[in-house]
């Protein structure tokens, strides 16, 4: 059956009801099996129907406290208050459904936002997040340093000239003019190459960085995923508990109409109104959740898709063993770290390196003329070429010891840094690990055991009253008992894929 022909079905069911209620309450309605009938209003005494008919700034009011004198009149008043209480909720019903905006509207946001999986809102966030741009324009630039530090430093070039002839340099060949001179620097040969090691591993640190960033934010839009995950399922929990509810309300009037107690009708009618309130709460949380992983994803929380009902939770949880060889391969900041001991003895090389010279080349040029300022009578004008080598003399043997030391101490430091760093990772595996097997054995207990006993005690407590063996608090009572578990197992199943979340970012890596 299409989904038109049964919500055309439901509308003609809807409309046979109204009717009917409405008919019952303007005429009247005998109960056979019942000791009382329901008095027509017409009979009813004037007191009674001014109760029994709302006012203005109370109409949505479920309660009305009125004192009568006579106790059929309060059961008669009680009656008809029932009565036109499900006529209302049914006609109310029965208006919002058959707008048809909102089928509508519903069936065209289904369709045009098809639920997708925690992947898909992955890669959205990896793509999108502005903190993940920054960090790959860091890699380019610090990629961009290594052959910077590999290149020789810019050569210099210098030009003297004298502007005053009578003033200017004499030699025997002529009157200086201008010099000119060009030196380049040049390091010793593995000073370069070292240079440029350290900022190849600066960069590598940037990678593990960027690594590191993005796995935070992966754990981030997957915890939030499921807190829109658990959020729709407890909402989904409460929308098919509404039907429960219904059912105890209905028995609850009919056990009123046949001499039972009105506080359980009353009562019925409260943990309706207590189920509406948990789904505000819900929704209010849902909203939440939807907000937090728009954020993720650079998204305003409207355009939100819906989520995938299943989560797939198979048994990730793997040895500890497993775990921590992960963390050794691909735990972001353990690359880190070791690429900054890597870098850190890099830099001790070149501490040692600076007992090393320096070189530096040059060639200088000489404008010579021969003209009528010259001094020397054998003046012939011939310009000056030479060339120049220099030295550097790396003769503070105090500070390039201290330079060494202190490089020395940096990678101590470092190394240390890495191995309490991997004993934090270990301990942090086990603690996850733990608590996964936890919820683990919560999910089976409440799935296997504890839910459908549950749900079998309540169907007994609901027999029970039915027959007068037992009270309606016993039967609220397990059914608060069955909302709380079904959604506490909801709960559970987030809690188990958040922390596979947080498993996946502390080693870096799923298992294999």
């Amino acid at each position: 059956m299409s989904s038109k022909r049964i919500w055309s079905a439901r509308r003609n069911q809807l409309l046979l009801a109204t009717c009917a209620a409405a008919t019952c309450l303007l005429f009247g309605c005998a109960q056979s099996n019942s000791p009382r009938q329901v008095t027509a209003p017409s009979q009813v005494p004037e007191e009674v129907m001014l109760a029994a008919k709302p006012a203005s700034s109370a109409a949505n009011s479920p309660i009305q406290t009125v004192l009568y004198s006579d106790p059929e009149d309060l059961d008669s008043a009680v009656a008809i208050d029932l009565q036109r209480s499900s006529v209302v909720e049914e006609a109310t019903r029965l208006e919002e459904a058959l707008v048809p905006g909102n089928v509508a509207s519903v069936e065209s946001a289904e369709a045009s936002q098809p639920a997708i999986g925690v992947e898909e809102f992955v890669q959205r966030a990896i793509a999108a997040h502005p903190e993940l741009i920054a960090a790959r324009h860091r890699i380019s630039a610090e990629r961009a340093r290594i052959p910077q530090a590999r290149a020789l430093p810019d050569p210099q070039f210098n030009n003297t000239f004298w502007p005053i002839q009578d003033q200017a340099l004499q030699t025997a060949g002529g009157r200086v003019g201008n010099q000119m001179s060009l030196t380049q620097g040049v390091p010793w040969h593995k000073k370069r190459e070292t240079k440029a090691a350290i900022a190849a591993r600066q960069a590598h640190i940037a990678e593990a960085e960027y690594e590191r960033m993005e796995r935070a934010i992966v754990a981030g839009t997957k915890q939030a995923y499921y807190e829109v995950w658990y959020a729709v399922q407890a909402i989904q929990v409460l929308e098919e508990t509404q039907g429960l509810v219904e059912d105890l309300r209905e028995i609850a009037d009919a056990s009123y109409r046949t001499g039972g107690r009105q506080q359980d009708a009353l009562r019925a009618r409260i943990e309706a109104d207590r189920l509406e309130d948990q789904q505000l709460r819900l929704r209010q949380q849902l909203e939440t959740a939807q907000a937090d992983l728009a954020t993720f994803i650079q998204s305003p929380a409207s355009e939100i898709p819906p989520v995938t009902a299943e989560l797939h939770l198979e048994d990730l949880s793997g040895h500890l063993d497993e775990w921590i060889l992960a963390a050794e391969n691909c735990n972001p900041e353990l690359k880190g770290l070791a690429w900054e001991v890597e870098r850190d003895r890099q830099a001790e090389r070149l501490a040692c390196l600076q007992k090393y010279p320096d070189l530096q080349f040059g060639v200088n040029w000489s404008l010579i003329s021969d003209d009528y300022n010259v001094l020397s009578p054998v003046a012939d004008g011939h310009d000056n070429i030479n060339f120049s080598v220099g030295t550097t003399l790396p003769i503070w043997r105090s500070k390039i010891q201290a330079g060494i030391r202190e490089a020395n101490h940096r990678r101590a430091s470092t190394s240390q840094r890495l191995e309490a760093k991997r004993d934090s990772l270990e301990g942090r595996l086990r603690s996850l690990l733990s608590q996964v097997h936890r919820i683990e054995d919560q999910r089976q207990l409440y799935r296997q055991r504890i839910i459908p006993r549950t749900e079998e005690t309540l169907q007994l407590v609901i027999a029970d009253y039915q027959g007068s063996r037992t009270d309606f608090s016993s039967v609220i009572e397990v059914y608060r008992e069955l909302l709380v578990f079904e959604t506490q197992l909801a709960e559970f199943d987030a809690s188990l894929a958040k922390t596979f979340a947080q498993l996946e970012q502390t080693a870096g890596c799923p298992l294999p």
